[in-house]
């Protein structure tokens, strides 16, 4: 007889234990590897004719490096969810794959320096799950967390330590070492949200006045979204990023939203938005550079001109010559267009392996943000739901301005495309990410504990767990 059966239990959705499905997670690890390692041999194949000579080592570094990660997970998530980290590690692979290819090309190494940075990533991602036993531990650190996000945006204007690169200054130099603390600052800036929309969503959720069939929120509300607007038109200003801008506005909005449930937030935040674009298009001179150069580039490119269109201009033939299934490695130039291994990654994949592969790529982050909205769903505390959310709109916006920026669809920014890209501080900042949207999955898909043995336990059907 069935426990449900035993109890009286006919309500099968009173109570459920999901799988552990640890098996299916290192299986789908396995054929990540097959996809990073064999990109790895087909872009040496392409350009020299051979099968890398390192291959063996960087196979199975880049093994060793994902079934350590898996085992971690096995022994300190076993109920996190399977899909997340199969995911990452393919992404992470090809994007190392391309990279090398770029290297091949140039005659540079950024591909063994993001395998480096990969290597601390893991390790990173494997200290969160070990010390981090559970995420409403970071309730505590709301105001600090969002504090200390505000410290790490404003390093790069300290002099001595700040860096401008290419026009922005979001760098802050250490030693040989850059690196962007905007990309930390995005962690914090989600446990902050989602720590301080749980104490105050009660109030923020409250309607005022109904205009066109829309509550709008109340005037004495408006101070959180006013300040985060303020913060987002600052970090334009002064480090003419535009990117971490429309991220951190974005995501206070997407958060704001889940929290409260008030539609009205959207359009005032849209308003908002609308209004910043405006200001800033006309104060900050990069800004404006970039709507100019996404409403005609073939304007900036080519004799006569200053030729700042040529990035976009090259990255648009690139991808056209690619076609539906690509040129394949080794048979384009993708070296051509500059940043190609960085913030126009997502070009070179188009142009050797086609809309075919760029749609694979959108396919896995839509598949991150699916997982992430997932474990949202089934969260048991509200701080969970909304730092999941958050976890997945980071994702969610930042591949949207990314490929937006790459294919012209949105003015193009500097953020990298996460898991691709060459760049240490992103890298690392996303492998934390996803240890914490499992630490969060985890604790979702724990069962819930068994009570019906105790004298003193209160007959509740609903503590009766249902194996399926």
């Amino acid at each position: 007889m069935s426990q449900a059966a035993a109890t009286g239990i006919t309500n099968p959705l009173l109570g459920f234990v999901h799988r552990r499905r640890r098996g299916a997670e290192l299986f789908l690890l396995i054929l990540a590897l097959i996809v990073g390692i064999g990109a790895y041999a087909a872009a040496g194949i392409g350009v020299q004719g051979e099968v890398p000579t390192d291959i063996v080592a960087y196979g199975g570094w880049l093994a060793a490096l994902v079934l350590a990660a898996h085992i971690v997970v096995r022994l300190v998530a076993p109920y996190a969810d399977p899909v997340l980290l199969p995911i990452v590690a393919a992404l992470n692979g090809l994007g190392l794959a391309v990279i090398h290819r770029l290297d091949l090309a140039s005659n540079t190494t950024f591909a063994r320096q993001q395998l480096t940075w990969m290597t601390l990533g893991v390790v990173l991602f494997m200290g969160t799950l070990l010390v981090l036993r559970d995420h409403r531990v970071l309730t505590r650190f709301t105001y600090t967390s969002g504090l200390a996000a505000i410290v790490l945006l404003l390093l790069p204007q300290v002099p001595g330590i700040g860096k401008e690169i290419n026009g922005a200054r979001i760098w802050i130099g250490l030693g040989p070492f850059s690196l962007q603390p905007g990309e930390v600052a995005k962690v914090l800036l989600v446990v902050a949200f989602a720590g301080y929309f749980v104490l105050h969503r009660d109030a923020l959720a409250l309607a005022g006045r109904r205009v066109l069939f829309i509550d709008l929120p109340r005037g004495r509300d408006f101070g959180p979204i006013l300040a985060m607007w303020g913060i987002s038109l600052g970090i334009l200003v002064l480090q003419s990023d535009l990117g971490s801008s429309l991220l951190f506005f974005g995501l206070f909005l997407i958060m704001l939203y889940v929290s409260t449930e008030r539609p009205g937030w959207l359009v005032v935040g849209a308003i908002m938005f609308v209004i910043g674009a405006v200001l800033a298009a006309i104060v900050v001179p990069r800004v404006g550079q970039r709507v100019d150069l996404w409403l005609d580039p073939f304007a900036y490119f080519g004799e006569g001109t200053n030729d700042t269109g040529r990035q976009i201009v090259l990255s648009q033939f690139g991808m056209a010559w690619g076609g539906l299934l690509g040129r394949g490695f080794g048979e384009g130039s993708p070296w051509l267009v500059s940043y190609a291994n960085s913030d126009f990654i997502m070009a070179s994949i188009g142009e050797e392996l086609g809309l075919t592969g760029v749609m694979a790529v959108l396919v896995l982050y839509g598949l991150i943000v699916e997982r992430a909205l997932r474990v949202a769903l089934i969260a048991r505390d509200g701080f969970g739901k909304l730092l999941a959310t958050g976890l997945g709109g980071i994702f969610a916006l930042q591949v949207f301005v990314v490929v937006g920026g790459v294919t012209r669809l949105i003015p193009l920014t500097g953020l990298t495309t996460p898991f691709l890209s060459y760049g240490g501080s992103s890298l690392v900042a996303n492998w934390v990410i996803i240890a914490l949207l499992l630490r969060v999955s985890d604790l979702a898909r724990r069962p819930l504990p068994d009570l019906s043995e105790d004298d003193d336990a209160v007959d509740d059907q609903s503590t009766q767990v249902i194996r399926l």
